[in-house]
């Protein structure tokens, strides 16, 4: 099926730009083809307690949700196994043909497994969407230094950015909002239903969707069409199976009725299989949070509480702060296998640095009891502080272990009182955004390898958290280094902005932890998903 019937979104003469100092990502010389190689190995079966929000990339920002679509979707830009740099998937080439401007050309003869020619047209229908929908648990943030994308044929497409010399702009075209749509299945102001979705084969990734029931198995079938970096999958398909409960994930991979176990395995669960030889424990590059939000509304004196006070405010989150104890966490709960963060980037990324270990505690990364007293006492507050903490099942059952001890810290102190409650991720991610948890729990795992993957998304206006959270000089500082060249200029203002958001609490990073899957001892690939890209790909596995 042709696109005869579809517009160009715009063009924009690129004649005549003046030679610079341009960032360039090339594809191999030629683009275009088929997929190389061939898939064999036998069929996967991978499983996970990670839950599905939406397969609509509009519509999601979580791991669960975008693990699916990077098996379906084609990217502009992604990652070659075991790197962290962004290079063409279906583009030919990408690359800055102005400070401000970012050019993409397509390969020809792209297609998506329903018939639909794959061009820019369609690229430009996907970003604008994204934007467009901005829908509350979506990746519009990630987007918000595109001005406009315009399609000067019909293989390429112009970003046009607000801010000139934009770092991580190629991570991002490879992370949640880049997935490549059909606009001919896709309405362009709504999210769309995943039946629906599945039902017309708007898949150009490395495979499609042969069978879907939501957040119990997915059913995977190599896509022939794929013309993207990663070639043919190194298996024949593989099926996705969700699991409520983590012990029944160990038991199956245990047991060898799946032949890989991804998030979440419970720390004990981890260390019981690393003793056992019939599978093997394997461990990549770390990069997900554990962390704590306050929203900025409803938490005690909050803006919208009767008793509304911002410098108390404050100061109830400074004693919560001073009384975590990360180490009690880290080995009470996890056996170690995450680690006390004190940042709000982790140590692996350039920029990285501890400034809640000085501000908080006894500087060295332990509680202190007497800050918190005097920190509360100093803002008038002579009362206990009644504090509703929310958490949820997506980060692993372990959580519930977890922020009981929270809980137990804050209470130990008397100065708090914990109402503690837990909720079902897919009612969580609607309610925590409409304002119903004064304090709650959220994990994250990078979209793209950048320290400001872990500023931008969280703390300027529109950020996902959607807590109220707003600070004009934090916000220069987080859009100063996304363009700032210099590396060490960069570095410095990165740890500038840690430090000013460590000063506010937005949100208080509790610990860090590592990739981990574990595999039958047939499974060979495994290790090439688990690399400083942070994204899952069943096609380099195989049996």
């Amino acid at each position: 099926m042709t696109k005869s019937n579809k517009a160009l979104h715009g063009a924009i003469a690129l004649a005549g730009i003046s030679a610079l100092a341009l960032t360039a990502c090339t594809g191999p010389a030629g683009g275009g083809g088929t997929t190389t190689g061939e898939a064999g190995g036998g069929a996967i079966t991978y499983g996970t307690t990670d839950k599905v929000v939406t397969l609509d990339p509009a519509g999601s920002y979580d791991g669960g949700s975008f693990m699916v679509m990077n098996q379906i979707y084609p990217f502009l830009l992604n990652y070659k196994p075991g790197t962290a740099d962004a290079t063409p998937d279906i583009a030919e080439s990408a690359s800055f043909t102005s400070p401000t401007e970012y050019t993409v050309k397509l390969k020809p003869g792209l297609k998506f497994a329903n018939g639909n020619t794959l061009d820019s047209s369609d690229v430009v229908f996907s970003f604008n969407r994204v934007k467009a929908i901005d829908d509350p648990n979506g990746p519009a943030s990630l987007l918000s230094n595109m001005e406009k994308i315009e399609a000067t044929d019909p293989n390429t497409v112009v970003f046009t950015l607000v801010a000139a010399n934009d770092q991580v702009f190629p991570g991002v075209l490879a992370s949640n909002p880049g997935p490549i749509v059909d606009e001919e299945v896709f309405p362009a102001d709504k999210i769309m239903d995943d039946d629906a979705i599945v039902a017309a084969k708007p898949f150009a990734g490395q495979y499609t969707i042969e069978s879907y029931k939501k957040n119990e198995l997915v059913s995977f079938k190599p896509n022939p069409d794929y013309q993207g970096m990663l070639g043919a999958a190194s298996n024949d398909g593989a099926t996705l199976k969700h699991y409520a409960d983590a012990n029944n994930l160990k038991l199956d991979v245990q047991q060898g009725n799946i032949d890989v176990a991804g998030r979440i395995l419970t720390a004990t669960d981890v260390a019981d299989l690393e003793n056992d030889d019939k599978v093997k424990v394997h461990k990549g590059p770390g990069g997900e949070l554990r962390y704590m939000v306050f929203n900025f509304d409803t938490m005690p004196f909050g803006a919208k509480t009767p008793e509304a006070d911002p410098a108390k405010a404050l100061a109830v989150r400074q004693a919560v702060a001073h009384l975590v104890d990360r180490e009690a966490i880290a080995s009470q709960v996890f056996k170690n296998t995450y680690t006390p963060v004190y940042s709000y980037v982790p140590k692996e990324f350039e920029g990285a640095a501890e400034p809640l270990k000085s501000l908080y505690g006894d500087g060295s990364g332990k509680p202190s009891l007497d800050k918190a007293k005097k920190v509360l006492s100093d803002a008038a507050i002579n009362s206990v502080v009644d504090l509703k903490l929310q958490y949820t099942d997506r980060y692993g059952t372990s959580a519930a272990d977890e922020y009981a001890l929270v809980k137990e810290q804050l209470e130990k102190s008397g100065l708090f009182t914990v109402d503690l409650k837990s909720t079902e991720w897919t009612t969580y991610t609607k309610e925590r955004r409409a304002d119903a948890y004064p304090v709650y729990q959220l994990g994250w795992f990078p979209d793209y390898s950048d320290a400001d993957n872990y500023l931008t998304p969280f703390f300027i206006p529109g950020n996902f958290l959607g807590n109220h959270y707003e600070n004009p000089a934090v916000t220069d500082i987080v859009k100063k280094q996304l363009v700032t060249t210099d590396k060490a200029e960069r570095s410095q203002l990165l740890g500038q902005a840690q430090e000013a958001v460590a000063k506010d609490l937005s949100t208080l990073p509790l610990l860090q932890g590592a990739q981990v899957m574990v595999a039958g001892t047939d499974v060979q690939g495994v290790e090439k998903t688990l690399d400083p890209s942070f994204k899952t790909r069943l096609g380099v596995m195989s049996k």
